[in-house]
């Protein structure tokens, strides 16, 4: 069963350009929303497993991506496909959101 990646600034470029569409949880620790939606994030990382990455990025900790994607609000969900932002999402949404969303770039 798939898991989310935990990306950095220092791995962030390595897994977006993997080829497969990518959803990124920009996330942190203190954030109340976050936690509702990380595990739908998880869910989603299973049921792509193999056809799409998942992973989640803390903005505390990786200052440079967080400031680089201009994410401001958290949790905010990009969808990277050949590298490039195809989709965003701001704030926790049903798994249905984020499963339309993904399902469009495989």
């Amino acid at each position: 069963m798939g898991k989310a990646i935990v990306l950095t600034d220092s791995n962030f470029d390595e897994v977006i350009n993997s080829g497969k569409p990518v959803l990124v949880d920009f996330w942190a620790e203190w954030c109340g929303p976050c936690k509702m939606i990380g595990p739908v994030v998880e869910e989603l990382a299973g049921d792509y497993d193999g056809k799409a990455v998942i992973a989640k990025l803390n903005v505390d900790e990786n200052p440079q991506t967080t400031a680089k994607f201009g994410v401001r609000s958290i949790p905010t969900l990009l969808v990277f496909k050949g590298g490039q932002v195809v989709d965003k999402q701001i704030g926790a949404v049903p798994k249905s959101v984020l499963n339309q969303k993904l399902a469009a770039q495989v």
